[in-house]
């Protein structure tokens, strides 16, 4: 679960982009009132961001209460009810937008890496996400992916080494970048490296990397370097995967499968707030 002080400030942050300094319909209204309203899902989902949509409503009016909520990986029907929020009118108008924006983002990325899941049940792999992430929402959009069933990669550059084809071409070779790395980084850092033909991957596995990464490398090719590491290396397959051949590459015996479209290519789902009664 995300920081409560990091979560605060920045669903304070997401609402001045979006009422500013004042908004303009709500506040010409004169005759508000406490409300009952509910947040529904309008098609089959399962449902990540509760919390943060509660967190909203909250930071726009301290006395709203929440009578209902369903929890982060609950797999709801259309017409199932997500939240019922109990506030002034006047705030929960206020925080309406943004909070269906983060729940239908956030349920979008937990529906699609559920689907992933689920195709590549019975294999050991796992479903890893990446920094192909909207900038200053990445806590977010990675905590959605765990709701879904899949696990965080490096949360960003501090975390972990990844070593790619620009860094390989900039030293010269993956023997070399990997010593110039584990001279300068705590032991206790994971070290991985990309490859792209199996030419590098047997170079990579003279090194003391823990993972290898298989970087759009074709299913005989991933199948070969799955023989030839006989259990040496943690591997990861990356680029072009897609619900289509995620299974087949699981099946392959790799330990990890990465791709960025569990998060920039998820479809925001549809979920709507109305009103429901007056108190």
């Amino acid at each position: 679960m995300i920081d409560r002080l990091f979560l605060r400030k920045k669903i304070e942050d997401f609402l001045l982009e979006d009422i500013g300094y004042r908004d303009l319909t709500t506040d010409s209204i004169e005759n508000h009132r406490t409300v009952e309203a509910e947040i529904i899902a309008k098609e089959e989902l399962v449902v990540a961001g509760v919390e943060f949509a509660k967190e909203v409503f909250s930071v726009l009016d301290s006395d709203t209460d929440f009578l209902f909520s369903v929890n982060d990986g609950t797999r709801l029907k259309k017409g199932d009810r997500i939240l019922t929020i109990v506030g002034n009118s006047g705030s929960i108008l206020k925080g309406e937008r943004t909070a269906l924006n983060i729940l239908q983002r956030l349920s979008g990325i937990a529906t699609n890496t559920a689907k992933f899941v689920e195709e590549i049940q019975g294999t050991k792999a796992k479903i890893l996400d990446t920094r192909k992430t909207t900038p200053g929402f990445r806590a977010f959009e990675k905590y959605a992916v765990t709701v879904g069933g899949g696990y965080n990669h490096r949360f960003a550059l501090y975390d972990m080494v990844l070593i790619k084809d620009n860094h390989i071409s900039l030293v010269g070779s993956i023997k070399e970048v990997v010593r110039q790395i584990k001279e300068k980084v705590s032991p206790m850092v994971k070290v991985e490296v990309e490859v792209s033909n199996l030419k590098q991957f047997e170079e990579a596995l003279e090194t003391d990397v823990d993972i290898i990464m298989l970087d759009n490398m074709d299913i005989e090719e991933i199948r070969e370097a799955v023989r030839i590491n006989d259990g040496k290396k943690e591997l990861e397959v990356s680029g072009n995967v897609n619900l289509e051949n995620v299974k087949q590459i699981a099946e392959t015996g790799v330990d990890y499968i990465s791709t960025g479209s569990i998060i920039h290519s998820s479809r925001w789902m549809d979920i709507s707030l109305r009103f429901v009664g007056n108190l």
